[in-house]
């Protein structure tokens, strides 16, 4: 008798039957009519919550990571830096590829990839193996996330439709994040780090039979060429700026190789900005950023980035460092903040329409201020009940409401033949300002701990540290506040953020080969 399968062989087999009835779906000739628009939005959002979750599950579990793996101190940071930096310097050309080849083409591949790589991740029992397979995740999650946010939208015609749409992108969102802390600390604990991996690998298998099965094909291919010079440059530009900003953390910033990285981003910018004036095609159209409120609204989601990953970053760190919490016990103190910002994410389009999309950006954004300047009186001999849980509620409940808001602002009145770049671009703009966030104040709170560990014990020194990243976090956000109601007003003949002109490209279940 042969052995029984393991996870990993399930897996495979999983995604192997998933593939074949994905191209036995577009090889059908008989027109099929399409599901219903909530369940392929369900199908959607479960893209979303599987490349967020990706994001945050392995943070709680990085001391046994380290230790099974035999990763260094620096094998450790990028076991999280290398599924960052390929998610941030791909996303750009993930979101076009999605306009020329295909939304659902691209995101069942991607799909594909990520469960691929995930369970390769699982098995890795090296530091290249891992960093290899966290890295490929990346490239998965960068075809993921634009495809699937502008199927969203396609299948969102109405300015209702889309705000619901929207609502349920923030919750999905916030939820993938928290719930990756969760997830990670459970698992881990009771299972070990492998099935972190594997259960994500699970996750994307049932997303990518949902999608596969419930999300409707477009008509055909976008019009237009693939940008190669203006790929190349950008996505090697954005993989400099990232790897330098993630190398600043340890390194520091006036390193040598930080330096010449941060250096080389700049060039190929620059680069970047003289290939597209002579494009034809170009990866990023002007017509792109004279659309709707696209510069704004993506400007003020890297300032809102750059503390959305801080703070996931900072929370779990005092939870476990200061409080002395367990994984499970770190995790399970995410679902308050995950349920906050699920309730934020569902009132954000009402209040939009009562009081309008830059006051409900505004008050969102002076919300998760509040709850950040609450927390920067955090001390080290605090408890979760009465040190954490209150202001987690508010600056969850502030968080939802902006993600929703901005997302809004930053795809708004786009033609749809560019919804896919849109949606690539605002998920750039929020991954490399959370890059420069958590760099940033990384630095700072670990030059603050530096400085008081002379005088004070570590857990008060550490805390110190995290006291000073949420007072600069609370800041940031406030600053941001301020500049909403500037760069937010409606021009004329701008759309309002809450609604969409209808997908030129109509969604419907043929036996076309191009999903």
């Amino acid at each position: 008798m042969s052995a029984p399968a393991g996870p990993g062989e399930w897996t495979v087999r999983a995604a192997s039957l998933c593939a074949m009835n994905a191209a036995r779906t577009q090889s059908e000739r008989t027109p099929r009519p399409a599901a219903r628009p909530g369940a392929a939005l369900a199908a959607l959002a479960g893209a979303q919550f599987t490349v967020m979750l990706a994001t945050s599950v392995v943070n709680v579990a990085l001391p046994r990571i380290r230790d099974g793996a035999g990763l260094s101190d620096a094998g450790t940071t990028w076991a999280v830096n290398a599924y960052g930096l390929a998610f941030g310097a791909l996303l750009l050309a993930g979101g076009r590829a999605a306009d020329l080849l295909g939304r659902r083409r691209v995101l069942l591949a991607g799909l594909t990839l990520f469960a691929v790589a995930s369970l390769a991740a699982g098995l890795a029992a090296s530091a290249p193996a891992l960093i290899t397979a966290r890295a490929v995740q990346g490239l998965g999650a960068a075809a993921i996330a634009p495809a699937a946010l502008a199927l969203a939208m396609d299948g969102s015609p109405s300015a209702a439709a889309r705000g619901r749409a929207l609502g349920v992108w923030g919750a999905v969102s916030g939820a993938g994040g928290a719930g990756g802390v969760l997830l990670g600390g459970v698992l881990t604990q009771v299972w070990g780090w492998p099935w972190i991996f594997h259960a994500v690998a699970f996750g994307s298998v049932l997303v990518l039979a949902a999608v596969a099965a419930l999300v409707p094909a477009s008509a055909g291919r976008g019009p237009g060429r693939f940008d190669l010079p203006g790929t190349v440059a950008v996505t090697l530009a954005l993989t400099c700026l990232v790897w330098g900003l993630t190398t600043a953390r340890g390194a520091g910033w006036t390193d040598p190789v930080v330096l010449g990285a941060l250096a080389a981003a700049t060039l190929l910018l620059a680069a970047f900005a003289a290939i597209e004036r002579r494009r034809p095609d170009a990866l990023v159209p002007p017509r792109l950023l004279t659309a709707g409120r696209v510069v704004p609204g993506n400007l003020l989601m890297a300032l809102f980035g750059s503390v959305w990953i801080a703070l996931f970053f900072f929370l779990p760190l005092y939870q476990q460092q200061v409080l002395g919490s367990g994984p499970l016990a770190t995790g399970a103190g995410q679902l308050p903040f995950a349920a906050a910002n699920m309730l934020g994410s569902a009132l954000a389009p009402r209040l939009a329409r009562r009081a309008g999309s830059p006051a409900t950006v505004t008050m969102a954004l002076l919300t998760e201020a509040a709850g950040l300047l609450w927390l920067s009186r955090l001390g080290a001999d605090g408890s979760y009940a009465a040190d954490v849980l209150g202001p987690s509620l508010l600056a969850g409940l502030g968080l939802g409401a902006a993600f929703v808001q901005l997302t809004a602002l930053a795809v708004a009145g786009v033609p749809p033949r560019d919804a896919g770049l849109a949606g690539g671009l605002v998920n750039t703009t929020r991954q490399v300002g959370g890059a420069v966030g958590l760099a940033a104040l990384t630095t700072l709170a670990g030059s603050v701990t530096a400085r008081a560990s002379g005088a004070l014990p570590r857990l008060e020194a550490l805390t110190a540290g995290y006291r000073t990243a949420f007072t600069v976090s609370a800041a940031v956000l406030a600053v941001t506040a301020a500049l909403a109601p500037l760069l937010t007003r409606v021009r004329p003949g701008t759309p309002p953020a809450a609604a969409t002109p209808p997908p030129t490209r109509p969604l419907h279940r043929t036996g076309s080969t191009n999903p």
